[in-house]
């Protein structure tokens, strides 16, 4: 077998590819209407997504999205704004606004594409009336930290916002509304992707409000007032300006997983993909994933070496240390700690953004001899655990992932190589 490393960074690889904006939005363009096309969005892919919508696209068009620092492609007709990610700032607050009014005074023969993918929750922070910008900052950095659940954290998101769930569709009435999604979510609902601008919402102030008290997350007053009122309600499906709102899923984390079942096929690897939506304490999945490969090299079971366990989702931290976070690394330490340097056994883990946590970088790599190189250097796996050190654990051993701006997100990539018993 070639470098096992190699092999797992080649499958990354093409998971991310598989969600590329070259190769995902063309077939989804609508035909030429009998009015403007107007193209809006936000999003990690967003830019890459209009820069595909201008290639293919014959017609007149017009438009405004945003996208996260870094992530900007060069658009000729279409306007890109970059802004802040994953905590929101006056330029994702300003894009927010300046998109509603483009979308302001459109006729029932107008068209709006709207491009959406990960991260434009955060790149979308206009607040509900009533409330600031750096009252959604502090919520969106105590439920970052808190261990919520992204369906948990765009619950509240959208039942704060004045542009998110469903707000954005019904104030492009009475054009018509197409939204090409990137789903960076497990199950891709639409609602909870970048807490679905263009998506009735069935959930409630009161279920916002349920979850700010389940993760103890402080909060204005003035807040808990607006959502015990149900002031903030986001539109719901019997709306009828977004009756005719029509929503394609583009390219998702199956499709990734998918295209990385390839690559390890092309090796003669079996690929097996385990879950698209595993959820759950970062370290809690290491450790069920760690009995799952163990079993395998051990008693060949559920599959037969050599081969390949794949998963996508997204994990949580709850942060109790002072590290530098990042739930793939998180992962990563706790499946390798599990594992004890099981010598047939190597893993990648890394967010398909190119970001895990806080940090510029997508992930890791985990051989047999990791947790022993640690202990060489004198770092302690355990302590590194503990403090939510991923990023640091692994640096020191030279494994970090960096791929730079990806322009794309299907979420996270889990990928663990069983290479003998």
């Amino acid at each position: 077998m070639e470098n096992p490393k190699e092999i797992l960074i080649k499958m990354f690889q093409a998971a991310i590819s598989a969600a590329q904006s070259e190769l995902c939005v063309p077939p989804f363009l609508p035909p030429i209407p009998e009015g403007r096309l107007v193209v809006i969005g936000a999003g990690k892919a967003s830019a890459a997504m209009a820069k595909a919508v201008e290639d293919n696209w014959n017609g007149d068009l017009s438009g405004l999205v945003v996208t996260r620092y870094g992530y900007e492609v060069p658009c000729r007709r279409i306007e890109i704004v970059q802004a802040a990610h994953p905590v929101p700032d006056i330029a994702g607050m300003n894009a927010a606004r300046r998109i509603l009014e483009t979308v302001s005074n459109l006729t029932e023969k107008d068209t709006v594409l709207c491009l959406i993918s990960g991260g434009g929750s955060v790149l979308l922070p206009l607040p509900s009336e009533g409330l600031s910008l750096e009252d959604k900052q502090v919520v969106s950095r105590s439920l970052l930290k808190s261990g919520a659940s992204i369906s948990e954290m765009n619950c509240v998101r959208r039942h704060l916002s004045a542009i998110k769930g469903g707000r954005l569709a019904s104030a492009c009435y009475p054009a018509k509304v197409i939204t090409l999604l990137i789903s960076d979510v497990p199950g891709d609902d639409p609602a909870d992707i970048a807490s679905g601008p263009t998506v009735a919402d069935v959930t409630t102030c009161a279920d916002a409000l349920e979850i700010l008290k389940k993760y103890g997350i402080n909060v204005s007053r003035y807040i808990i007032e607006m959502l015990e009122e149900g002031k903030t309600e986001s539109v719901k499906p019997d709306d009828p300006r977004i009756k005719g709102v029509v929503t394609r899923l583009i390219a998702t984390p199956q499709m990734a997983l998918e295209n990385a079942a390839k690559v390890a096929e092309s090796y003669g690897i079996r690929a097996h993909i385990l879950s698209d939506r595993i959820e759950g304490e970062a370290l809690d999945v290491g450790m069920v994933l760690s009995a799952i490969a163990m079993q395998t090299a051990r008693h060949a079971q559920p599959f037969i070496p050599p081969c390949v366990l794949l998963s996508g989702g997204e994990t949580t931290v709850t942060v109790r240390g002072d590290g530098r976070g990042g739930r793939n690394v998180e992962f990563l330490l706790s499946l390798g700690i599990a594992l004890d340097g099981h010598p047939g056994i190597h893993a990648v883990a890394g967010d398909t953004d190119g970001v895990d946590g806080m940090e510029e970088i997508a992930g890791a790599y985990l051989s047999p001899d990791s947790i022993k190189q640690a202990w060489k250097m004198g770092i302690n796996p355990k302590y590194s655990l503990a403090n939510n050190d991923g990023h640091g654990f692994f640096q020191a051993l030279g494994h970090s992932i960096v791929t730079g701006p990806t322009l794309t997100n299907v979420n996270d990539f889990r990928a663990i190589l069983v290479t003998e018993g």
